[in-house]
């Protein structure tokens, strides 16, 4: 229960450090390039998701279309 508590306590902090960070110009600098970064990551798993899914289906549908013995 105790750590819980200062999770919380961790979590509150950090927002409030982050929100007076965002009030400069560095602050808002930095966690825009923070944002951008996190954008292109996400943006490139789902960009190999996507490209190994499409590989697994044209698999799937090229053996459904071989011949049965």
């Amino acid at each position: 229960m105790k750590s819980i508590l200062w999770f919380t306590v961790g979590v509150a902090a950090g927002f409030v450090v982050a929100h007076q960070v965002n009030q400069t110009k560095q602050g808002r600098d930095f966690f825009s390039s923070v944002d951008a970064k996190a954008r292109a990551f996400g943006n490139a798993i789902a960009e190999g998701y996507h490209e190994r899914d499409a590989e697994l289906r044209r698999a799937a549908e090229a053996a459904d279309a071989a011949p049965a013995n």
